[in-house]
């Protein structure tokens, strides 16, 4: 067996292809991971004749027969697909692709309302809040929801298609009313980095933003809003 780590062309359907356990990686920009590849079950057999590798941009492969073990110690690249493969005695080369997702969590959630703070709406009139977040990696797996107190307002998905850290902005329009009054709004970031799940991966909220709402006698209501600054979640 020859180990290299250099794929010309691939053949993803042949019938013995490599297994990569996991099948997908999930990484912090700058952790430590790994995955382990079993080449074959018999079509690289016998071992002699056949080259046995795992292409790589990052990180280091050993191997133990048909197992490889591809380790990287800190993953700082945004964007890379490692691939295990085989060459058999015929020259054909049978490939599998590992496929590592790199993220990195928000630095800052804020949220605000277009306009001063502290400025004066009138009761009923339509307001927009904004929701900022601060370097966030991949932003195409970003999802951001608007609250006021505990009920869900609506919620957003970015068009981004950018792996790197970005910012991204969010608005919401929203309604005042005399039930306001002292009513919290924030939203969240939320990156969804598990297919086929319904759960969030990782969450990252804002602080409050406290709506204060001055309802006259004679009907003229006004609406103001000021920020109140809490800790990250």
């Amino acid at each position: 067996m020859t180990f290299f780590s250099c794929v010309s062309s691939c053949d993803y359907s042949c019938p013995d292809k490599p297994v990569l356990t996991p099948s997908r990686l999930v990484v912090k920009y700058g952790d430590p991971t790994s995955a382990i590849c079993v080449a074959c079950q018999k079509y690289c057999l016998p071992l002699e004749e056949s080259v046995i590798g795992m292409e790589a941009s990052r990180g280091k492969a050993t191997s133990n027969g048909t197992t490889l073990t591809w380790k990287v110690d800190h993953l700082r690249e945004w964007e890379l697909t490692p691939k295990c493969f085989y060459t058999d005695k015929n020259n054909k080369q049978c490939c599998t692709n590992l496929f590592v997702t790199v993220y990195q969590p928000p630095e800052a959630v804020l949220i605000s309302s277009l306009g001063p703070n502290g400025q004066v709406l009138d009761c009923g009139q339509s307001i927009t809040l904004q929701c900022s977040v601060h370097k966030v990696a991949p932003a195409r797996d970003l999802i951001v929801n608007f609250y006021r107190g505990h009920t869900q307002l609506g919620h957003m998905k970015s068009k981004s298609t950018v792996k790197e850290p970005v910012n991204e902005t969010f608005t919401f329009s929203y309604k005042t009313s005399k039930d306001d009054d002292k009513a919290q709004f924030w939203c969240e970031a939320v990156l969804n980095l598990e297919p086929g799940t319904t759960q969030p991966f990782l969450v990252v909220k804002s602080g409050n933003l406290t709506a204060t709402v001055h309802c006259k006698p004679e009907g003229k209501k006004q609406t103001q809003f000021s920020p109140q600054i809490l800790p990250q979640v």
